[in-house]
């Protein structure tokens, strides 16, 4: 696959949690030729189905969420947009940031900021709040009011974008480099017999509760599952013990969240292919969409496969091309590898 190519067309479509729809549609089309059936839930999230032609067989599921961080307006003052976040959005990525308002057509506006030069030392030194933060788009109060009423979401303006020769940098790279993982790991795994029907999953609202992940879930019901997100990636502020490093491989979650069987075998699988991998352990909740659908109707075996990441929730998230390619490598060998019986707890 070309990610460059691929997450260009992803990053770039706005789909903040809860408001997935351009995201979810170009997903859809993109499952169509890889699966036998493509549907949307009720929640919005898109379900790719390729059966593998046996009664009963067990299913597997891959889940990657498509929703990214945003912002809601909630207010207008003098033609400024008072906003709140969608997820985890940290302010200090705000002031001056680009950002694009979803009506139809969408509109431009820039998060407002005061200049150094009438900024106290001790401004300067301080991260404000999203309540005291506006957003500028260059309108009056009344058209503001007209043309983005309170409810309106927004996200940053951005895409993705080739950093050096080994890396992708650009937004909403948590998780549409997942979700591109698995269009990958179909590809790789086009006419080849399967004994499992295969599920994939592009959830919705994963940044804010889940609820896409919980109730596709509930609806498939799936016996195992793999979680495929992403975890803090290296960099020289960063503690060397709670990141991973870019091109050191895919990272296996080992943990309560994840099933022994499953990582066991990811792990052992990794050493056939001659993979480096990396181990995080998850001493409670992954943080992943794996937390609630390991506990889904009577449960299900999950595991968690993470893509290490840079500068997590901003809009210039930086991922390796190789973490990709050997993340959709190994993650085509375990759905080849499953069998009728597994064990999975």
């Amino acid at each position: 696959m070309n990610y460059e190519d691929m997450l260009g067309r992803l990053c770039v479509l706005s789909g903040p949690s809860g408001f997935e729809t351009h995201v979810t549609r170009a997903a859809a089309e993109l499952l169509r030729p890889l699966v036998d059936e493509v549907h949307t839930t009720r929640l919005g999230s898109v379900v790719g189905m390729r059966r593998c032609g046996r009664e009963n067989a067990p299913r597997l599921l891959l889940d990657a969420h498509l929703d990214e961080i945003g912002f809601i307006v909630t207010g207008h003052d003098e033609g400024f947009l008072r906003f709140a976040p969608l997820g985890g959005v940290d302010p200090r990525m705000l002031p001056d940031r680009e950002v694009v308002i979803l009506t139809d057509p969408p509109i431009h506006g820039v998060v407002a900021c005061l200049p150094p030069h009438v900024q106290t030392a001790g401004d300067m030194d301080k991260s404000l709040p999203i309540k005291d933060l506006f957003i500028d788009v260059g309108l009056s109060q009344e058209e503001t009011e007209r043309r983005i009423p309170v409810g309106t979401p927004a996200t940053y303006r951005g895409d993705c974008t080739p950093l050096g020769e080994d890396l992708l940098c650009g937004k909403a790279l948590d998780d549409r480099a997942g979700f591109a993982v698995l269009l990958d790991v179909l590809e790789r795994l086009k006419d080849k017999p399967l004994d499992v029907d295969l599920y994939v999953l592009g959830s919705t609202q994963e940044e804010t509760h889940s609820t896409g992940a919980i109730t596709a879930a509930y609806e498939i019901a799936p016996r195992m599952c793999v979680a495929v997100d992403v975890t803090h990636g290296d960099s020289p502020d960063a503690s060397k013990h709670e990141t991973f490093k870019l091109g050191g491989g895919p990272v296996i979650g080992v943990g309560p969240n994840c099933a022994r069987s499953l990582s066991g075998r990811l792990k052992e699988l990794a050493a056939e292919l001659d993979m480096p991998v990396q181990l995080e352990v998850m001493s409670g909740s992954s943080g992943t969409n794996a937390w609630p659908i390991q506990v889904s109707r009577e449960g299900v075996a999950t595991a968690v496969v993470s893509i290490p990441e840079r500068y997590m929730h901003t809009p210039v998230e930086v991922v390796h091309r190789k973490d990709l390619e050997d993340t959709a490598k190994l993650l085509a060998a375990f759905v080849e590898s499953l069998g009728e019986g597994e064990e999975t707890c």
